[in-house]
Order: C-alpha cells, then sequence, then structure tokens
C-alpha cells in the first residue's frame, strides 16, 4: 500500500513536470483538427497582409516617381519662362532705347525747322510705341501660363500655348488692320462729302435749260479733277460763260423794271469799247434791240477780266509768280480744289477781307457804279456795305458773286499752268476768225456769212501751252 501511493505520487510529479515543461503538448494533443484550422488561417492572413505591404511599397514608389516627373517638369518650366522674360526685357529696353533716339531726333527737326524730318520722327515714336504695347500684352498674358500649363497636364486645353504664341504674332497686324478700317472709313466720309459738294456744284453752278447737258459734264470734270489741264480750263471757262449769262440776265431785268432807257445804255457800252475807233458814230447803235444783253455781258466782261494778266489783279504789287514760280503753281492748284466746292457767300461770311473778298469788293464797286445802284435800287445800301469791306446777303450781290468766283477759280487756275495760257481779244472791225473766234449770234446753217466782222467783244479768248486755243466770244456785224 505504501508502495502504490508512492507511485501514484511519483506519477502526478512527473505528468506535472511533462505538462510545465511542455506546456502545447497537451493542447496539440487534445484539439488536434482545431490547430490545423487555425494554422492554415493564420498562414493565409500572412500571406495576404505581405500583398498588401507589397502592393503599398509599388505605389509608394509609383507616387514618388510622379512627383519627381513632375517637380522636374516644374524646373524646366520656369527655366524656361526665366529665359522668356530675360529675352522679354532686352526687347523692352531695346525698345525704348530706339524711342529715345526717335523722340530726340524729332525734337532736333523743331530746330531748324524741318517737316520732312518731323514727318519721318513721329512715324518712329509711334513705331517704337505700339511695340512697347504689343510687349505689355505679351508680358499680361503670359501672367498665367502656369495655370495653362497645369490645366493641359490634367487634360485641359492642349493648344493652350500655340494659341497664346498665334496672338501674340497676330496682335500687331491687327492693330494695323484696325487702323486701316479707321483709314478707310474716313475716306468714305470724305468721298461722300465730295459726291455732295459735286451735286451742289452742277445744281447750282448749270443752266437746267434743255441742251446743257454738255456743261454738266464739263462741271463734273472740273469737280474730280486732280491737276491742271486743259480740259479743266476750257470746262472753268464754260462755267465762266454761264454764270456771267445768269447775273447779265437779272442786271438787264432790273433795268427793264427801273424803266432804263436800254437803247441809250447799250450806245454807251458801245461808246466805250470803240473809245479808240474815230470813224465811230456814237448816236448810231449797231446792236438790235433783242440783243442789249450781248452788250451788257461785254460790258460785264471787261470788267471783271480787267488785270487778269496779273497774279492778284493789280490789287498790290506781289511777285510770288516770278520769285518762287514752281512753289506758287502749286499754291495757286491747291487753293483752286479747295474752293471750287465752297459756296461763296458762306466764305465771305468767314473771311470777308480775304483776297478773293477785296476781288469782290473792287469789281463790284467796278461794275455797279453809285447811280446804276441808286437807279435800280432807290438807295445806295449795298454800295456802302461793298466799300466797307463787307458783302451784302442780297439776291442780286449772291448773283454776282457766281460770276466773281467763277473768274477767280480761272485765274488761280490760269497761273497753275506752265507756261501760264495767254489772253487775246478781238478788236472791233477785226475779220471773223472761226480758230479763234466764237460768234454768240446764232445764224442759220450754223454757219458765219461772209463779210462780217467782229462788232464788239463780249469775252476774251486764251491759248494754252499745247497750242489749244479757247475762242474769244464776238459780237459780229455786217461789214458796212
Amino acid at each position: 500500500m505504501t508502495r502504490k501511493v508512492s507511485n501514484f505520487s511519483d506519477l502526478i510529479q512527473r505528468v506535472t513536470s511533462s505538462c510545465l515543461l511542455h506546456p502545447l503538448a497537451a493542447g496539440s494533443y487534445d484539439v488536434s483538427g482545431e490547430n490545423e484550422e487555425d494554422s492554415n488561417s493564420l498562414s493565409e492572413t500572412e500571406e495576404n497582409r505581405d500583398e498588401e505591404e507589397v502592393k503599398g511599397y509599388e505605389d509608394e514608389n509609383e507616387s514618388e516617381n510622379d512627383n519627381y516627373d513632375e517637380e522636374s517638369e516644374m524646373v524646366g518650366f520656369r527655366v524656361l519662362k526665366l529665359k522668356q522674360m530675360e529675352a522679354m526685357m532686352e526687347e523692352v529696353f531695346e525698345t525704348v532705347s530706339s524711342m529715345k533716339r526717335a523722340y530726340i531726333s524729332l525734337q532736333e527737326a523743331h530746330s531748324p525747322w524741318d517737316p520732312e524730318r518731323m514727318r519721318v520722327a513721329d512715324v518712329a515714336v509711334v513705331a517704337e510705341l505700339r511695340k512697347l504695347a504689343v510687349l505689355r500684352e505679351r508680358f499680361r498674358r503670359s501672367g498665367d501660363g502656369n495655370g495653362r500649363r497645369k490645366g493641359r497636364r490634367r487634360g485641359g486645353d492642349s493648344g493652350g500655348g500655340s494659341g497664346l504664341l498665334m496672338r501674340e504674332v497676330v496682335a500687331p497686324y491687327e492693330a494695323v488692320v484696325e487702323e486701316l478700317k479707321k483709314e478707310v472709313k474716313r475716306k468714305d466720309m470724305e468721298m461722300q462729302n465730295l459726291k455732295e459738294k459735286l451735286d451742289n456744284v452742277v445744281a447750282n453752278g448749270v443752266d437746267k435749260k434743255p441742251g446743257r447737258s454738255q456743261s454738266k459734264r464739263k462741271l463734273g470734270i472740273q469737280a474730280i479733277a486732280a491737276v491742271p489741264s486743259p480740259e479743266l480750263f476750257e470746262t472753268t471757262m464754260a462755267q465762266v460763260k454761264e454764270a456771267s449769262k445768269s447775273f447779265t440776265s437779272l442786271l438787264l431785268s432790273l433795268m427793264h423794271n427801273a424803266h432804263w432807257d436800254i437803247t441809250a445804255a447799250v450806245r454807251s457800252i458801245e461808246a466805250a469799247n470803240a473809245s479808240t475807233d474815230k470813224c465811230h458814230n456814237p448816236s448810231a447803235s449797231i446792236v438790235s434791240a433783242h440783243h442789249a444783253k450781248y452788250a451788257l455781258d461785254s460790258y460785264i466782261s471787261r470788267k471783271i477780266f480787267q488785270g487778269f494778266d496779273h497774279e492778284t489783279f493789280y490789287m498790290d504789287g506781289s511777285l510770288s509768280s516770278l520769285l518762287n514760280p514752281d512753289q506758287f503753281r502749286r499754291e495757286c492748284f491747291t487753293q483752286y480744289r479747295d474752293m471750287k466746292s465752297m459756296d461763296p457767300t458762306e466764305l465771305l461770311g468767314i473771311l470777308p477781307t480775304c483776297h478773293f473778298g477785296k476781288f469782290c469788293s473792287k469789281k463790284y464797286l467796278a461794275i455797279v457804279h453809285p447811280k446804276m445802284e441808286e437807279s435800280l435800287f432807290g438807295s445806295l445800301d449795298q454800295h456802302s456795305h461793298v466799300s466797307a469791306g463787307n458783302h451784302p446777303r442780297s439776291e442780286f450781290y449772291n448773283e454776282f458773286l457766281g460770276v466773281a468766283k467763277a473768274v477767280w477759280l480761272l485765274h488761280l487756275l490760269a497761273f497753275s499752268f506752265n507756261p501760264a495760257p495767254s489772253q487775246f481779244e478781238a478788236s472791233r472791225g477785226a475779220e471773223f476768225h472761226p480758230w479763234y473766234m466764237d460768234s454768240v449770234v446764232k445764224f442759220s446753217g450754223g454757219r458765219v456769212p461772209a463779210g462780217h466782222v467782229v462788232g464788239f467783244p463780249v469775252s476774251p479768248g486764251f491759248k494754252l501751252g499745247n497750242e489749244s486755243v479757247i475762242k474769244a466770244r464776238v459780237y459780229l456785224i455786217a461789214r458796212t
């Protein structure tokens, strides 16, 4: 019994020692199936963790590569932008330097005064200012270039860079196109204004009677001519003829209304025309009653053309046509072109004492003497106004201004030629020469009968440098 107890105690001791030495042995031994499943689950968990760690490592590497590429691209972009900015600044400094040089040239052109050099320097300054404007626009547009670059990398506008470059190239041309558009608008307005003036000239300067279409065409040519020409001189002389006819008709009508003795007036005109003719009999008139208008037209023409051969109608002692003939010819034609579309009444309302105003005053006082005006109008109001250097706004004076303007334009045009046209006038009793003369009285069949001579000149003729002739108008009578 003692021996059994001892063996039992010894067994317990050995088992206890074994459990202490091998604590999992018993578990492994008792639940072998469950331990196998736990081992498999543990193995799978460890494998998944390893895969996630590998994937995370790969993602991290990829992210690091992307960051590296972006940083490299940013560095390259900053370097490029720096180079572009340096190049732009060089252009700015060069442009400013060029503008300073051009401005200095502009200042130097003022003393001594050099208009051509001033014009060239002004164009250069404007050109450099436009370059600065283009550079400023380039700088402004390049300020958001970084944002456009990021948008491009993220799938935005891939053509932003080329679009910006294209706009920079096109910008100067767009500015030029805008300037040209403005210039075209100005030219269109000027053309429209000239058309309106041409219509006014044709409407006011041409008789509306049938058969005058040729004169209208001539006036149209005159209105658009750009250089002095024989054709232009001929059309201007035709305008003088029409204006003189109109004024003569009005003056003759006023004489009839004032109960003038027209026959006596005609004899007085004939006497003045034939003052050098010792055989002339002032008591006998060579002009029939219904031809009195030709005698009156002759009187007006002789007065208003007097002094035509001088550059200022002998209103002063100017010798510009001799001292500087080329410049004087250019100035005469410029004045002709500027004045031909002007209303003489409006012009004299602004500049009553200009050269043309003095010419009008002088010729009016020569044509309409005080006794004539008092008889026609009952007072000397117009005569007093004109003598004081003013210009009345009456119908009669306005009709006179039409003749004065036409003769003034013809005078300016004559002194625009090189050489100037030579004036001639038929004398009383001279043989009729169809090459140099034109009869104011029309004969049947259109031909002048034989045996007719000049009774008195009506208006002068002109011989131009190209041998063309503007015929003198004459009143023909039968040879006695």
